[in-house]
This record gives structure tokens, sequence and C-alpha cells, in this order.
């Protein structure tokens, strides 16, 4: 009996060793991309991948545990950012984050095959990024940051907050498809509210400034309206100083923007796209395709208004469009 016994027990025991030995095992060790449109020391960079650990970390996807992120930061240089994306896709990541037109239209450069979630793009379908936004087609899917007609609505925004506002400078990238497109909608809308629209093209820092320079030098009650854009994003404090300096009301699209001291911002929150961009990155992880990944447009905007900078160009901000603010800055 006890010579029988002891037979089972091994028996068991040895039954049970490839399951201990299974469990003891490291998790297999996944591997994604990311290419960002900022420069490696920008705060708002940081939070908003911070967003994006936060939501693969909601997910399951632990960085050193179960996941690696590879980094690459643009800084908004389009020569660089051709390099880095295909730099990345070299690295042979299962899924790839990019943020902004010009590191999705590298990446597309770079690979048709390895999937790619991108966040703040305009229009991705006129971008030729995506088919549709139902069936994106492609490896690529994500979340853009607003509809074409918003831009409208920045200019609106511009004539209630500076009525006076007669002459209204835009700008913009017009290397991108939706540079194009925001402006022309600015266009559209500008007679109505008896402005006059000069694109200002945003190439590098020496011609943003000379651009608003002679614009507020022209003639008085000028006013900016600046468009989503990479260059924009990395030459943020620039604009915003030169607003000040030329004592020029400006409407943004982002409110980090008029955290620096802009006036009026009205966008998305850039910080949900990240941590949605994560619940995409996560299926693709588990198994989907980007093809079958919808296009998902924002949702929220928000509308965040500076006090101080108001007091500083001495505008009198309307009691109803305090009331309409998600945010005042004091």
């Amino acid at each position: 009996m006890r010579r029988r016994s002891f037979i089972t027990l091994l028996g068991g025991a040895a039954a049970a060793w490839p399951l201990a030995a299974r469990a003891q095992q490291p998790q297999r060790m996944r591997r994604i991309g990311v290419l960002m449109n900022y420069a490696s020391d920008d705060a708002e960079g940081q939070v908003r991948l911070a967003a994006f650990h936060q939501g693969l970390q909601q997910l399951g996807w632990t960085v050193g545990r179960n996941v690696q992120i590879d980094y690459r930061w643009g800084a908004g240089d389009a020569d660089r950012i051709r390099k880095l994306a295909a730099e990345l896709v070299e690295l042979a990541p299962e899924v790839i984050l990019s943020a902004g037109s010009p590191s999705v239209a590298a990446l597309q450069q770079a690979t048709r095959t390895v999937p790619v979630v991108f966040v703040t793009v305009v229009d991705p379908v006129s971008s030729g990024f995506v088919d549709s936004l139902a069936r994106p087609g492609g490896n690529i899917t994500g979340f853009p940051v607003y509809e074409y007609s918003i831009a409208g609505k920045w200019l609106e925004l511009l004539k209630e907050i500076a009525p006076n506002m007669t002459r209204a400078a835009v700008i913009r990238d017009a290397a991108l498809t939706a540079g194009g497109g925001q402006l022309g909608v600015i266009q559209a809308v500008a007679p109505s509210m008896g402005a006059e629209v000069t694109p200002v093209n945003v190439r590098d820092a020496g011609e943003i400034e000379r651009a608003i320079t002679a614009f507020a030098a022209r003639s008085p009650n000028g006013g900016l309206i600046v468009t989503g854009s990479t260059l924009a994003v990395v030459h943020r404090d620039l604009i915003v100083t030169l607003a000040a300096r030329h004592k020029l009301p400006a409407v943004y699209f982002a409110r980090y923007f008029v955290a620096v001291g802009g006036l009026i911002s009205y966008g998305p929150l850039f910080v949900d796209e990240y941590r949605d961009a994560a619940g995409y990155v996560d299926r693709i992880l588990r198994g989907e395709k980007p093809a079958d990944l919808p296009v998902q447009q924002a949702v929220k905007l928000e509308l965040v208004i500076n006090l101080k900078t108001a007091k500083a160009l001495g505008l009198t901000v309307p009691p109803t469009l305090l009331a309409r603010a998600d945010e005042v800055i004091e």
C-alpha cells in the first residue's frame, strides 16, 4: 500500500511539473513604437504620453513586464521625422502610435504592413491615410482631432471677444492638406463677419516672426487664428509671444496655447485621444486589424479663456462668452 501510494504521488507530481514550469515562465514581451511630433523635453508631449501609458496600464500592459516601448521625437522637423519613421519600422514593432500628420505620412511611406494608430490628425481621408472613416482599409487607423467646420467657429470666437477685429491672419502649415481645408472654411465665413483673411504659412520660426510682424504693422484691428499643425505646436511659445508683443487678439486650436499666455482656445481634449489610442493599440496587440477598426472623431471640445491676457489687450470678455467657457484662467 505504501509503495502504491508513493507511485501515485510521484505520478501526480510529475504531471504537475509542466504546469508549474509554465506558470513561472515570464509573459511574452510585446513591442510598441511611438513617433511623437514634439521635442523630447516638451512638457505637453510628456503629459500626452502619460495618458497613453495610463490607458495601456488599465488594459493590462506594463512597461518592462509585458511590453517594451520605443520612443522617437520628431520636434516638428520633417526630415528628422522621415528618418525616425524608417528607424522605428526597422525595429519591427507590432504597432506604432503616431502623433501628427507629418509623422503618419512618414510612416505610410516606410511601411504598408506595420499597424499604425494615429492621434492629432486632421482629415485622414483627404490626406490619404485611410480609405474612409468607417472602413480605414489599410494598416492605419486612429483618432482625428476635429472636423474642418471648427475653423469657422474660431473666427466667430475671435470676432466675439474682439468686436473691432476686421483683419485675421490665419497661421497654417501649407504643406498639409488640412492647412488648406481649415483656411477654406475661415475664408467662407469671413465676409459675413466683415473680416479680411490673410494666410500666414508656417515653415520656420523666422518666417513666423516676419509674417506676424508685417501683418501687425499694416493697419490696426487685426487678429490671429492659429490652425492645427505640428509646426504651430512646436513654435507655440513664439506665436503667443508675438501676439502679445503686437497686441493681437488670437484664437488657438488647443488649450496649451492659452496656458502659456494665449487669449482663447477652442478644441479637443488631446489627452483623451491618447487614452483612446491605447485602446486601439491593445486591440491590435490582441489580434485585431487596423482595417477593421473605424476612425473615431473627437466628441468633446473645450473652450478656454485667459482673462489676464484679455486685460493686457484691453478687451472685455462678454459675460455670455465667459458663461460658455469650460475653463477660465485668471
